[in-house]
């Protein structure tokens, strides 16, 4: 409800920021409350637990932002999906963009802490990656945006499976801020491209 409240405010409103450190805030809590979270290990191919998981998680980022990016241009043609883009990217056009940036990386740690974290430990074994996901979505679906629950899905599906691999929540922060961090300055020259002046 928060999230959907946030992104109701005007684009640079106070409102705005508040509410979206209160939602990372929710998120956060929610996590450290349940008990301990497990940061995760990289797998050697013979299946030996070798170091955090860092370069593999920033990888798998860098492809989602290329395969977003290309899902861009092709949005950036249909009107109707163009428009609920830029209703989420005028948050970065008029607002301060270096606020929004720290913003989104605060969120972005707090959303895995809270769903790939306590969320999927407390699920279990059984079908969490599909559970996790799927309640990200429903969070994200408070927005009214189809294409915010879209990324959900897309991004809940990677990190859900990149956390049930290493075990922890270190791999999925940082292959969701490195897309949500890139997504946030690539995409808007992307979508600008295909938006009528005026």
């Amino acid at each position: 409800m928060v999230l959907g409240v946030g992104l109701t405010r005007e684009p640079g409103s106070t409102d705005f920021y508040v509410l979206t450190v209160l939602l990372a805030g929710v998120w956060a809590v929610g996590a450290f409350l349940s008990g301990p979270l497990h940061l995760g290990w990289a797998h050697t191919r013979a299946g030996e637990r070798h170091a955090r998981p860092v370069l593999q998680p920033f990888l798998l980022g860098v492809l989602a932002v290329a395969v977003f990016s290309a899902g861009a241009l092709l949005v950036g043609q249909v009107p109707f999906l163009r428009d609920l883009v830029n209703e989420v990217l005028d948050y970065a056009r008029f607002a301060s963009l270096p606020v929004v940036a720290v913003i989104t990386l605060i969120n972005g740690v707090a959303e895995e802490l809270f769903f790939r974290g306590a969320l999927f430990a407390a699920i279990g074994r059984t079908h969490a990656v599909l559970v996790s996901t799927l309640l990200y979505a429903l969070a994200t679906a408070a927005t009214l945006n189809i294409m915010l629950v879209f990324a959900a899905l897309v991004l809940g599906t990677i990190v859900g499976l990149q956390r049930r691999v290493t075990g922890g929540v270190l791999g999925p922060i940082i292959t969701h801020l490195t897309w949500s961090l890139s997504m946030l300055f690539i995409l808007p020259p992307l979508i600008a491209a295909f938006t009528p002046a005026g």
